[in-house]
């Protein structure tokens, strides 16, 4: 199989099923972005400090590529088979979240993204997410999504910013609070 087929030369993509759309489609935009937030948590999973993490960020990749399977679906098309999403997947980043937190002194003001290069790689993951997870709604109303994607999403950004302070944390990078002017 080659990796170019130049089927998209003039602009065009193919869904799982066949329809062909502008590569500039919201719904390409919205599974692209999943796939780049899939690229930044592999740079977190590469990072020494998560050595211990990587088993679970490895099944959110996974999940992360579940999501631009269903993005990638022609809507109404059932004849395509693609993995499911579960309830049981937003159960894991809870479980995740709540763990971390119960070793995090608690929050008393925002954070300012920052304070060693891989928390910081992590913000990006987060604000890589939160795009995802608008463009993703927005999709949403001009075609119905899996209700689950967005879920999943918006629980994953809240993984990453926990993971963030943990790996703060354990890095022992501080954490700079966000002192307004007023």
């Amino acid at each position: 199989m080659k990796i170019y087929t130049k089927t998209g030369d003039q602009g065009s993509t193919s869904l799982f099923g066949g329809k062909r759309v502008l590569k500039s489609d919201l719904r390409i935009d919205a599974y692209g972005t999943v796939d780049e937030l899939n690229s930044w948590i592999g740079v977190l999973r590469d990072q020494p400090v998560n050595q211990n993490r990587s088993t679970t960020l490895i099944e959110i990749q996974d999940r992360l590529f579940t999501v631009g399977s269903i993005l990638a679906t022609e809507p109404g098309n059932t004849k395509v088979k693609i993995p499911a999403l579960a309830e049981a997947d937003i159960n894991l980043l809870e479980k995740e979240i709540d763990a971390m937190d119960s070793l995090l002194p608690p929050m008393k003001f925002f954070v300012l993204p920052g304070g060693h290069p891989t928390v910081s790689f992590g913000h990006v993951a987060r604000t890589v997410c939160r795009r995802a997870e608008r463009l993703i709604i927005a999709l949403n109303q001009a075609e119905p999504t899996n209700e689950l994607v967005i879920k999943y999403l918006n629980r994953l950004s809240d993984y990453l910013f926990v993971l963030c302070r943990m790996m703060a944390h354990e890095l022992r990078a501080p954490e700079t609070p966000w002192k307004p002017r007023m």
